[in-house]
């Protein structure tokens, strides 16, 4: 898809937050970890029929499109997967290099954010996605306690999130907050 950016792209980033700069030929990821007003956190199963990571337990996010800026492409994945907007960029999560089942080394860089829209009825992208949940902490292991291809990676980050989140209580201050 394209990158067409909007008034909704530019989001505020957390004070010292410095985005990367994305090299040529570096295959980039960007990643969202979407929470609901009871600090709930979004996740989806990914398709039997995807080629990476089938049928496994993922987070809202995919690739930069060739020059794409980090930010307009999370803002794009999250209309895609969700029909949702981004509102606000509450923390990064960081920065990690994997090597998908595809063989293809990625840089993903994975952000905990907040979004306009109607959290009870997210619009999935048909054939690619299905089972929406909001879980709550003690839910991950129970979710992902199969260790598909990736959900490694997904388990970290929703740890992370929910650390970040305990860590930082009643955080819904600032821009774009609920």
């Amino acid at each position: 898809m394209g990158s067409t950016a909007s008034p909704r792209d530019e989001v505020d980033l957390p004070e010292g937050v410095v985005l990367p700069i994305p090299r040529p030929g570096e295959v980039w990821v960007v990643g969202a970890v979407i929470r609901d007003a009871a600090d709930r956190l979004f996740v989806q199963r990914r398709t039997a029929a995807r080629r990476l990571f089938p049928d496994s337990w993922d987070l809202v996010g995919g690739h930069l499109d060739p020059g794409e800026p980090i930010l307009a492409a999370l803002a794009r994945e999250i209309t895609e997967e969700t029909g949702w907007t981004l509102s606000r960029i509450v923390a990064s999560l960081g920065v990690m290099d994997y090597t998908g089942d595809d063989g293809v080394t990625r840089k993903e860089i994975d952000f905990l954010v907040d979004v306009d829209g109607d959290l009870d009825h997210p619009m999935l992208e048909p054939g690619k996605h299905e089972q929406p949940r909001w879980i709550t902490p003690s839910e991950v292991s129970e979710l992902l306690w199969q260790q598909r291809p990736g959900e490694d990676l997904v388990r970290r980050l929703l740890e992370s999130a929910f650390e970040w989140l305990d860590a930082h209580q009643g955080h819904r201050d600032g821009p774009g907050a609920h």
